[in-house]
C-alpha cells in the first residue's frame, strides 16, 4: 500500500490509487496519523483537530469509533483481518494512537528524503544528480496539501510546513536549473508560481533572473515592478535589498550579478 497527502488524501493498493472515501471526519483522522507517520498522536491533539478546543461530551468514544473505521478501511483494502491492523499498523499507543511505516510508504517521508538527498548532491556540486532528484521529489505532489481533509490547528500548521517545503524545494530546483541554462524551464514553471503566490520575494527574484539571462530584460523589470506595487498596496513595504540588488543588475545589465 501506498498513503498519499500531498494532494487529496489517497490511498494505493496494487498500484491502483482512489481518494479515500469515508467520512470527512474519519479522513482527518487518518491525515493526522499520516502525518505523523511512526509517532504517537495523543489522544487531546486528535480531538482539537476534530473539534477545535470544544469537544462534545461523547468525544472519546466517537475518536474511538474513528479509529475502528480507520482500522476497517484499512483491513478492506488489505484483505488482512482488523485484528492484526490494530496490532502492527494502527497502533493503539499509552495516551495516542501511531501509524506504523511497515503499512506501506507515505509520499510526505519521499518528499523529505528525496529533497534531503537533492539538497546535498548540489551543494556538492553535482547539479545533474540533485535536479532529477528535486524532479522526483516535487512530482510526487498532486495539488494542495490534503486539500480534501477538513483541518483543525495541527493539521493546518503541517500543511503550511510541507507547502514551505514544496517552495524551498522549488527554490533550489530553480537555481540549479539556472546554474545549468535551462532558463526555459524555470520561467515556465515560476510564471505560474509567482501568480500563486503574488508576495513571494524568492519566487519573483529567481522569475526575474531566468528572464534576464534568458534575453528578456523588460519582463524581468515589469515583474519587479509588479510586485512592488502589490506589496505596498496589501502590506504596505518595499521589496527587499536582495530584490532591489537584483533589479539594479539587470538595469545595468551587469548578468554577472544576476
Amino acid at each position: 500500500m501506498q498513503f498519499g497527502v500531498l494532494g487529496p488524501l489517497r490511498i494505493a493498493v496494487a498500484g491502483s490509487a482512489a481518494d479515500v472515501a469515508v467520512a470527512p471526519k474519519v479522513r482527518t483522522v487518518l491525515a493526522m496519523l499520516l502525518l505523523h507517520t511512526d509517532q504517537v498522536v495523543p489522544v487531546p491533539a486528535l480531538m482539537r483537530d476534530l473539534w477545535n478546543e470544544r469537544p462534545p461530551a461523547t468525544g472519546l468514544r466517537t475518536l474511538q469509533t474513528y479509529i475502528l473505521n480507520c482500522r476497517k478501511l484499512l483491513a478492506q483494502l488489505t484483505g488482512r483481518p482488523s485484528a492484526d491492523i490494530a496490532r502492527d499498523t494502527l497502533v493503539t499507543r499509552a495516551g495516542g494512537y501511531s501509524f506504523t511505516s511497515a503499512c506501506g510508504p507515505v509520499d510526505w517521508l519521499d518528499f523529505q528524503r528525496l529533497t534531503d538527498r537533492g539538497g546535498k548532491a548540489i551543494a556538492a556540486g553535482d547539479d545533474r544528480s540533485g535536479i532529477q532528484l528535486m524532479e522526483q521529489a516535487l512530482e510526487l505532489w498532486r495539488g494542495d496539501a490534503l486539500a480534501d481533509v477538513p483541518a483543525g490547528p495541527v493539521i493546518e500548521a503541517k500543511r503550511r510546513l510541507l507547502e514551505e517545503s514544496r517552495l524551498g524545494a522549488i527554490g533550489v530546483l530553480s537555481e540549479a536549473r539556472i546554474r545549468k541554462g535551462m532558463h526555459r524551464e524555470v520561467t515556465a514553471q515560476l510564471v505560474a508560481l509567482t501568480s500563486e503566490h503574488q508576495l513571494h520575494e524568492g519566487l519573483h527574484a529567481q522569475y526575474m533572473r531566468a528572464l534576464a539571462l534568458s534575453g528578456r530584460r523588460a519582463e524581468a523589470l515589469e515583474v519587479f515592478s509588479d510586485l512592488r506595487v502589490r506589496l505596498a498596496a496589501e502590506i504596505g513595504i518595499d521589496p527587499g535589498y536582495p530584490l532591489q540588488q537584483l533589479q539594479l543588475a539587470i538595469l545595468k545589465s551587469h548578468t554577472g550579478d544576476i
